[in-house]
C-alpha cells in the first residue's frame, strides 16, 4: 500500500503526555505539514509541553472542548484539516469509578462529535483514534500469547469501557459512511512531561522526596512500558504506513511488575527498596495483566528503540531537572488520588512566558500560534474562573468566615440556599451555582451549647447525619468533592491515650467518646462517609479565632466563665487553618484528617496568654470534672488529637501555642 501524506492534521488533546510528544515529533520532522492542536486544558495538559514547537510557523494551538459541534466544524472548514489524530480523552481509571458520566461525556460523546463533523464536511482523509490495550480487558497470567487486534473486546472498569464504546463508533462511521478510520491500542507509556497521577512519574517524585513509594495490594500487576519516544514514532508510522479500516496495536513484550518498577526506581535513587515501598489497600479491580501481540506494527516499519533502563534513566533525569512542571501536584502523590473531573474541566492556567495566551474570539492569520475559537454572536472575553466554591453554613461562625476569605482571596462562591436534608433542594443549588467544590459548614452544635442537643435529638440527626449524608450523596453524583467540617470532639483520653502524654489519636482510630449526642451524631457521620471517596473530612476542635468578641470563640467562652476545668486538648485556630481548607480543596485532598494545630494546650495556659496580652487583671477559678458535671447536661470530650498527616502536608503549619500567639494574642495585645 502507497504512503499516505498528510497536509493539515487536527491532532485533539495535544497538550497531554503522549499525544504532545507526538505533536513536537511531527512538528520537527515534517515542517511542510500544518499542525492544528485543540485542547480545552485539563488538569493534566500544560502548555508547557508543547513548547518545543511554540515558535515553528507550521502549528497553531486553539483552547476549545471536542464536544464543541460549532467548534468542531469550524476548525476543519476554516483550517483546511485532511487528518485528524485522535487523543483528547480522561485516561485516569481510577477517576472513572467516581466520575463515569464524565467519561462518557468526554471519551464517547466528544469523539461522536469528531466522526459526525468529518461526516458533514467530507474532506477528511484519515481520522486515526487512539485506543488503550484495555478494551481487551484483563489478560490470563499463563497466556503466552498477547491479545491480537481481532481478539475480543471485554473491558473491566468504567474508562475501558468507554473507549470501547468509542471504538464501536469510530468503526460504525468507517463502515456506514465510509469514514477512512484507523485505531491503535496501546501499552502503558512512560517519560518526560507525563502528570504525575500515573505511576512511573508519582514514583519518581515521590522518590525525589524521598518519601515512600506506595505499591497498591502485593505489587505482582504486570503491566508493560514503553517510552514515549518510541510511542510517538509508533504514531508516525501507522500515520503514513497504517491501512484504513484496520487495528494497530502498540505495545512490547517486555513486562515488568509494580513491584519491580518500584525496586527499579529506589536503585536509580539509591534508595532501599525494602525501607521505601509502603503496601497500600488495592485500588478497585485491579486488572492484573495486560498483555499485546505487537507483530502487526512491526510488519509496517516499527520496533522499540529504548531499553526500560535507558528510558527510565531519562524519565528521572527529566523530572529532577523540571521539577515544577506540574506545579504543586501533592494531591496526585497520595497513595489513593481522585483528581476529580469537573463539568467543563478544571483548567490550568499559564502565563505568556510559557507559550499560553488568552483565547480570542477573532481568527488571526498573522500569526499560527494564536489560540482561536470560533466567532460567535454572543462572544465574551470574560474568561471562566477555575474554582467556584458552594459553601454551606452562611449564618454560622464558620461558614461566614469561609465567605470572606473567599473574598479576600478573589474565589467566586455563593451560600447555598437548600437545606440539607432536602436533596432536591440540593440538586438546584449545584444546578444554579455549577460549583467545583462544595463546603458543608452546616451542622447543628446546639445554643448555647451542644447540652441543647441532648433535647433535641431528632432535630440534631436531621442535619448532622441524613443532611451530611444527603449532601455528600448529591455531590458524588454531580463529581464534586464535599469539605465537610467535622469535629474531633469525638474522643476521650484513655489508657492508651492518657493525658499529658503526647500520644493523640490519629485519623484511623476509631471514636471512642459517646458522653454527648452531638459526638455520637458527628462520630455516627464520620463513619459512614468513610464509604463516599468524593469527601474530605476535618475534624476541628475548640475553634478559637482573633475575634474575641464571637461567643462561638472558645478563648471567649472560657474568660467569660466563673470557673473552668484545667485539661490539656488539641484546638483549631481557624485564622491559620480555615485558609488550608481551601488550600486542601484546591489540592482535591480527601479522607478524614485531624484539623488542629499540633500539640495540645490547656484552659489555664490559655487564661495566662490571657491575661498577659488582653487583660493584666482578669482572674478565674478553676473546678474539677466532677463539680463542672454539676452544672452540665452532657459530658464534655477531652482529648489529644496527632496532627501527623496535616503537618506533613502543610510543613510550614505551627504548634497550637505558638499559633495562640501568632494568630490570636498578638493581634489583640492591649498591654
Amino acid at each position: 500500500m502507497a504512503n499516505y501524506t498528510p497536509k493539515n492534521i487536527l491532532i485533539t488533546g495535544a497538550a497531554g503526555f503522549i499525544a504532545s510528544h507526538v505533536a513536537n515529533r511531527l512538528i520537527r520532522n515534517y515542517p511542510e505539514y500544518k499542525i492544528v492542536v485543540l485542547d480545552k486544558l485539563d488538569y493534566c495538559s500544560n502548555l508547557k509541553n508543547l513548547s518545543p514547537s511554540q515558535s515553528s510557523p507550521n502549528f497553531k494551538f486553539v483552547k476549545g472542548d471536542i464536544g464543541s459541534a460549532d467548534l468542531v466544524n469550524y476548525l476543519l472548514i476554516t483550517e483546511s484539516i485532511d487528518t485528524i489524530m485522535h487523543f483528547a480523552a480522561q485516561t485516569h481509571v481510577d477517576n472513572s469509578f467516581g466520575n463515569s458520566f464524565e467519561f462518557t461525556k468526554n471519551n464517547i460523546y466528544g469523539t461522536h462529535v469528531l466522526l459526525e463533523a468529518c461526516k458533514v464536511t467530507g474532506q477528511i482523509r484519515r481520522f486515526i483514534h487512539v485506543s488503550t490495550d484495555e478494551v481487551y480487558g484483563e489478560t490470563d497470567e499463563d497466556a503466552a500469547v498477547g491479545n491480537h487486534e481481532a481478539s475480543q473486546l471485554l473491558p473491566t472498569n468504567p474508562y475501558s469501557a468507554t473507549k470501547a464504546g468509542a471504538e464501536m463508533l469510530v468503526m460504525a462511521y468507517g463502515r456506514s459512511y465510509g469514514l477512512p478510520v484507523i485505531t491503535t491500542r496501546g501499552n502503558n507509556v512512560y517519560g518526560p512531561n507525563q502528570f504525575p497521577e500515573k505511576l512511573i512519574p508519582k514514583f519518581i517524585l515521590l522518590a525525589m522526596r524521598g518519601k515512600p513509594l506506595p505499591i497498591h495490594g502485593d505489587g505482582s500487576n504486570v503491566r508493560s512500558y514503553l517510552y514515549c519516544e518510541d510511542v510517538a514514532e509508533a504514531f508516525e508510522v501507522v500515520l503514513h504506513k497504517g491501512e484504513v479500516g484496520h487495528v494497530y496495536n502498540i505495545g512490547t513484550k517486555k513486562e515488568r511488575r509494580v513491584i519491580d518498577v518500584a525496586r527499579d526506581v529506589c536503585k536509580l535513587f539509591s534508595m532501599d527498596s525494602e525501607t521505601s515501598i509502603k503496601f497500600v489497600e488495592n485500588r478497585p479491580f485491579n486488572d492484573q495483566r495486560y498483555f499485546l501481540d505487537d507483530q502487526k506494527l512491526k510488519k509496517i516499519g516499527w520496533s522499540e528503540q529504548t531499553t526500560w533502563e535507558e528510558g527510565l534513566k531519562k524519565t528521572m533525569d527529566w523530572y529532577i531537572n523540571n521539577p515544577d512542571w506540574w506545579g504543586d501536584v501533592s494531591g496526585a502523590l497520595l497513595p489513593h488520588p481522585r483528581m476529580l473531573m469537573m463539568p467543563g474541566g478544571i483548567e490550568r492556567h499559564f502565563d505568556d512566558s510559557e507559550g499560553g495566551e488568552s483565547p480570542s474570539n477573532v481568527p488571526t492569520a498573522s500569526n499560527q500560534s494564536k489560540m482561536v475559537v470560533p466567532p460567535s454572536k454572543n462572544a465574551t472575553s470574560a474568561k471562566k474562573p477555575s474554582l467556584k466554591f458552594l459553601i454551606y453554613g452562611k449564618t454560622g461562625w464558620i461558614g461566614g468566615l469561609l465567605g470572606r476569605l473567599c473574598e479576600n482571596e478573589g474565589i467566586p462562591f455563593e451560600y447555598g440556599k437548600g437545606r440539607l436534608e432536602e436533596r432536591s433542594q440540593l440538586v438546584a443549588d449545584i444546578q444554579n451555582v455549577k460549583p467545583t467544590h462544595v463546603f458543608n459548614a452546616a451542622g447543628v452544635t446546639g445554643r448555647p451549647n451542644v447540652d441543647w442537643c441532648e433535647s433535641h435529638k431528632t432535630e440534631t440527626i436531621r442535619t448532622n447525619v441524613a443532611g451530611t449524608l444527603t449532601l455528600a450523596d448529591v455531590c458524588r453524583e454531580h463529581g464534586l468533592l464535599m469539605m465537610n467540617y467535622a469535629t474531633g470532639c469525638i474522643f476521650e483520653y484513655d489508657a492508651a491515650h492518657p493525658e499529658g502524654s503526647g500520644i493523640g489519636y490519629k485519623e484511623e482510630d476509631k471514636p471512642n467518646f459517646t458522653g454527648s449526642f452531638y459526638s455520637k451524631t458527628k462520630a455516627m457521620v464520620e463513619e459512614l462517609l468513610k464509604e463516599y471517596e468524593n469527601v474530605c473530612t476535618l475534624r476541628v476542635r475548640m475553634p478559637i479565632s482573633s475575634d474575641l468578641n464571637n461567643p462561638r470563640n472558645f478563648i471567649t467562652k472560657i474568660s467569660r466563665y466563673s470557673k473552668v476545668v484545667n485539661i490539656p486538648n488539641s484546638m483549631t485556630i481557624l485564622d491559620e487553618l480555615l485558609p488550608i481548607s481551601i488550600e486542601m480543596a484546591k489540592r482535591n485532598l480527601r479522607g478524614i484528617w485531624n484539623f488542629t494545630n499540633p500539640g495540645a494546650v490547656s484552659h489555664n495556659e490559655i487564661l495566662e496568654m490571657y491575661k498577659q496580652y488582653i487583660d493584666p487583671q482578669f482572674k478565674w477559678m478553676n473546678f474539677t470534672l466532677e463539680e463542672q458535671a454539676k452544672v452540665i447536661v452532657a459530658p464534655r470530650s477531652n482529648n489529644e488529637m496527632d496532627a501527623t498527616k496535616l503537618k506533613k502536608e502543610f510543613p510550614d503549619l505551627l504548634p497550637i501555642k505558638e499559633s495562640l500567639i501568632k494568630y490570636v494574642f498578638e493581634p489583640n495585645r492591649k498591654n
